[in-house]
Formats: C-alpha cells, sequence, structure tokens
C-alpha cells in the first residue's frame, strides 16, 4: 500500500506533489512507480533484516539509505522487532516496512497538514514519534520492576505458604522477565535510531537549517538518555531476579532443614526400638515390671538430646 503526504491535490499525482511517501507492504508496480519518480531503489523485506552497518547506513550521491528495527505487534502484546527502511531524497522522503507499525499511522495524522514540510522535517517528526514512543515503553518496565520490588523487599512474602508464594514469586519473576525481553527490543530499535540520527547530522549538515539541526541534536540527546535509563533498568531487574531465586532458595533450604532435624531425631528412638525387638533370650529388661516406662523413657531422651543439640547450635 502506498500513502503519499501531504495529500495530493486533484490537479497533481501523488508522486509528483509528495514530500513523504510510505511504502507498506508495497507490490511490485507500487515499488517500480516510486522507484522510477525518485531514482531509488526500494529494498525487500531480506535486505532490511541485514544488521551489518553498511548495509543500514550507506549514501548514493544525495540520497540516503537508512534501515532499523522498529517496535510491532504492540497492541496485539506480541511485540517483535520489524526492519523499515528510510530513504532521505532532496525531494521526498520514502520509508517501507512489511509490517503494521502505529508510528507511521500517529506521525500521518501529524504531517498531514503540517505547512512547510520537508523531507528531512518529516524524517525528523518520525523518529521523535517512534523515541517518544520507546521513552514510554521503558517507562512501563520500569513500572512493573517497581512494582516487583515492592512485592519482594516490602511485603511479607512468606507468610502463606511456600507453594503459594513459590507460585507468586514465579509470576513476578515471569512479569520481570517480559520487561526485560521488551526493554531489551526497545533499546536496539533506539540505538539504531541514535545511528540513523548520527548519519543524517554527518551527512545533509550543510543542507539543514539550524531548528533542524537542533531537533537532530535534541534526538541524539534523548537517545543517550533513554540507553543510560536501560542499563540501569537492565541492573535492577537482575538484581531483582537474584533476590527472588534466592528468596526461594532459602525457603527450600528451610524446608529441607527442617526434614532434616526430624530424620536425625527419630534416628536413636528407632534404634532404641530396634535393640528391645531383637529376639534374644536373655534380655534383663524383658522381665522388669517398669522395663516398659523405661524404654519409652529412653526413647523420649534418645530424641530429645540431639533436638536440643540442634538448638544450642542454633540451626533449627
Amino acid at each position: 500500500m502506498l500513502r503519499s503526504f501531504p495529500e495530493r491535490s486533484a490537479a497533481g499525482s501523488a508522486e509528483s506533489r509528495a514530500v513523504w511517501l510510505d511504502l507498506s507492504s508495497p507490490d511490485d508496480g507500487e515499488k517500480r512507480a516510486v522507484e522510477q519518480r525518485f531514482g531509488i531503489r526500494i529494498p525487500d523485506l531480506a535486505a532490511l533484516r541485514e544488521i551489518e552497518t553498511s548495509s543500514r547506513l550507506r549514501v548514493d550521491g544525495k540520497t540516503l539509505y537508512m534501515s532499523a528495527p522498529l517496535i510491532a505487534g504492540i497492541n496485539t502484546g506480541h511485540w517483535q522487532l520489524a526492519p523499515a527502511g528510510f530513504i532521505l531524497t532532496p525531494d521526498a522522503l520514502v520509508t517501507v516496512h512489511y509490517a503494521e507499525l502505529a508510528q507511521f499511522d500517529a506521525v500521518e495524522k501529524a504531517v498531514r497538514d503540517t505547512p512547510d514540510l520537508t523531507p528531512a522535517s518529516a524524517l525528523a517528526t518520525l523518529l521523535e514519534d517512534i523515541v517518544d514512543r520507546a521513552a514510554d515503553h521503558l517507562e512501563h518496565a520500569s513500572e512493573v520492576i517497581s512494582q516487583a520490588s515492592q512485592s519482594l523487599f516490602f511485603e511479607d512474602t512468606f507468610r502463606s505458604g511456600l507453594g503459594r508464594e513459590t507460585r507468586k514469586i514465579r509470576e513476578i519473576m515471569r512479569n520481570m522477565g517480559q520487561a526485560s525481553d521488551r526493554a531489551s527490543r526497545v533499546r536496539y530499535a533506539f540505538l539504531s535510531i541514535g545511528r540513523m540520527v548520527s548519519f543524517v547530522l554527518d551527512r545533509c549538515t550543510p543542507e539543514l537549517d539550524q531548528a533542524l539541526q537542533d531537533r537532530f541534536e535534541a534526538l541524539q540527546h534523548d537517545i543517550a538518555s533513554l540507553d543510560e535509563f536501560e542499563t540501569s533498568l537492565g541492573g535492577r531487574i537482575q538484581l531483582l531476579q537474584d533476590a527472588a531465586t534466592a528468596f526461594i532458595s532459602i525457603e527450600q533450604n528451610d524446608v529441607v532443614k527442617v526434614l532434616t532435624v526430624a530424620s536425625v531425631v527419630g534416628i536413636p528412638p528407632v534404634l532404641v526400638v530396634g535393640v528391645y525387638g531383637m529376639n534374644f533370650h536373655v534380655m534383663p529388661e524383658l522381665g522388669w515390671p517398669l522395663g516398659y516406662p523405661f524404654a519409652l523413657i529412653l526413647c523420649l531422651l534418645s530424641a530429645l538430646v540431639p533436638y536440643l543439640w540442634f538448638k544450642w547450635r542454633d540451626w533449627i
């Protein structure tokens, strides 16, 4: 599908008057029309997926070819990285992508009736929206991590039983894992955008007015701050994941400790009972009137002594 902005008038074609052309999963006919009009080559999906810097950022005369992965599937909850191409020519900005990207739909409304729109200003507007959305995603991830921290460190977690709290912490760790995965995808996207911004400033500064230069430089500063924030967020996530694992291990160790103490305390009485269960003809205690109470007391003492020893060592 081919969209062009600003909207064409009745007197002219979209390609002849458009400042920004957006190709969403274009067919061969749409590609050829744009290529012939601007003398460019529209990359296919395989080319956009290339990860080498030389493939993502290159110049051909006065035309800049750039690509970056963007976040798709936000509305459905199934996030994925979708590559998008940006072709900046002196006459128009051409974007191409093969997945539905909310960023392009939102910017379309912003630039549809913008006066004095230029290809570079359209690109700046598009990148600003992408970076703003990246900041929103990181803020949401930070809220998830803050809730997990509150649950782990400030709530009395282990009072309702190990099984229930294990399920609770497993859910917390799943939420943190999702937040970490999404934050890493967002970081990969905005760092790619940062390389694009530096590339545009390096190649186009003489042609950009001061206002546009300031916008691109502000994008660089925003991306640098987002990178620092994501790095800090990653450290918090790692700390909470380690803490959650440690809490589960501590609780499990307490359970194992109780079972170990119980088994050790029970061994001496079993030994006593085993001795008096032997079939010997000569066993004086069998003829004592108090032989049975004596054996019970001996079983009790044999269990009490190791228990008191564990208590004295502060193992229970």
